[in-house]
């Protein structure tokens, strides 16, 4: 894996406009980290690098935002099951052509495409990131 060490949000943010741009449509993406780590700031980033020009936020209480087909962010943080998640149909969104992003995607796992490349992002300090890719 790659490291790209991040000083500030807006570094994040920078970082994942260029991640971006090596993605491509039906790409599924795990983003790996602690609550705090910055999960969201690189989900913004990524969706920024896509074009995407709307608020994007974190779908805690939705499970899932979709940003026009082209992106889709997935929060499995209160996901019980794979059980659970197949029966809202999560799994679907990684045959429908947009790049999927995922945070706490070890709660659906048996549900992921076996092709997904994931994003490790780890606090180094009060505004140090660590990001492995």
């Amino acid at each position: 894996m790659a490291v790209f060490l991040s000083h500030s949000e807006e570094e994040t943010a920078a970082w994942a406009r260029e991640y971006a741009r090596t993605l491509r449509p039906g790409d599924v993406v795990l983003l790996e980290g602690e609550m705090g780590a910055g999960k969201t700031a690189l989900a913004k980033g990524i969706a920024a690098g896509l074009g995407i020009l709307c608020e994007v936020t974190s779908p805690t209480y939705a499970y899932v935002n979709d940003y026009g087909g082209k992106l889709y962010h997935f929060d499995c943080y209160r996901i019980p099951s794979e059980q659970y998640a197949e029966s809202l149909g999560l799994g679907e969104y990684f045959d429908m052509g947009g790049v999927c992003l995922v945070e706490w995607g070890e709660n659906i796992r048996g549900l992921l495409p076996s092709r997904a490349k994931k994003v490790v992002i780890e606090k180094r300090g009060e505004t140090l990131r660590e990001i492995r890719f």
